[in-house]
């Protein structure tokens, strides 16, 4: 598109202007995935727009309505607790959370939608389908989703503020050189780095539970959840997840991807109590404890 006098500005309100039922997380995502182009390059979202300037967006946004995960039976669920209010089930590695465009199938949120229909018109973001948080696709264990519009606030408020406690197993090459790691983080592109100026407060605790001198096995307590938090607060500390080759993980012979598990939570009720979680380790990963000689 070619602008206007009245349409010069900031890149990411002038797209807005034209696709008002976006939202403006979708319309963050494609400047993040370079598909807008400002004067034939990609764009910033701070980017100023003259009179004149082509402005072009490589990929159409879709409504809101249109990016709910669509009901997909096809993907089994293992459901550790069911509740009126919520729902919390033991992730598979390999299965991504949530849809990341209109139709696609195959995720969590996919599978929730099928078996708890009002999963599916809950969240701030629509393709949330009721999660309250997320894990990457090859990371297993524990996964929260409200069946409520009050449960979902509650719940997201919780994760928001650090007042939930999420413990996760690790199997790394070598043990960490430090016992916690509070470096900032910032995502680039695919992946997240430590950046002290523009990054995000972060903070992850460590405990050895097995070493070996080539694994080890790591207890990792994240008191906030920033993306790849685990994955990166640990290849900084010079003990990547076996397997990650996206932060430097060697990669372990006959068991493909890197291994890290989401193992217990403590979720507050908001009655006082406190429910304790606890999600069982998948075979893949007492398979590679075994091949890494740590059974």
């Amino acid at each position: 598109m070619k602008l206007t006098a009245d349409e010069a500005g900031r890149a990411d309100k002038v797209l807005a202007k034209h696709y008002p039922a976006a939202g403006r997380k979708q319309l963050g995502e494609l400047f993040d995935a370079g598909e807008v182009k400002l004067r034939g390059k990609k764009a910033k979202k701070g980017d100023m727009c003259a009179v004149g300037d082509e402005l072009e967006l490589t990929l159409e946004p879709v409504s809101k309505e249109a990016l709910r995960p669509l009901p997909d039976p096809s993907i089994a669920l293992e459901i550790l607790v069911e509740r009126s209010d919520f729902v919390v089930i033991n992730k598979p590695s390999g299965v991504p959370t949530q849809p990341l465009k209109a139709g696609e199938l195959g995720t969590v949120a996919n599978a929730l939608a099928a078996k708890f229909p009002e999963c599916a018109t809950i969240g701030a973001d629509p393709r949330d389908g009721g999660l309250v948080h997320r894990l990457d696709i090859g990371t297993s264990g524990l996964l929260v989703a409200a069946r409520t519009a009050e449960a979902y606030r509650t719940l997201r408020d919780a994760f928001g503020k650090g007042g939930i406690s999420k413990e996760y197993l690790a199997i790394t090459d070598g043990a960490p050189v430090s016992r916690e790691m509070d470096a900032p983080l910032a995502q680039r592109g695919t992946h997240v780095a430590i950046d002290h100026t523009d990054g995000l407060a972060a903070h992850t605790m460590f405990q050895p539970q097995k070493a070996n001198g080539e694994y080890a096995l790591i207890r990792c307590i994240a008191t906030t959840g920033r993306m790849h938090q685990v994955r990166a607060h640990l290849a900084f500390a010079n003990a990547p997840l076996t397997g990650d080759t996206l932060y430097k993980g060697k990669p372990l012979e006959g068991h493909p991807g890197f291994f890290l598990h989401a193992h217990k939570m403590q979720l507050p009720l908001g009655d006082g109590t406190t429910l304790e979680l606890v999600a069982p380790l998948p075979a893949r990963f007492t398979a590679a404890l075994a091949a890494c000689g740590m059974t």
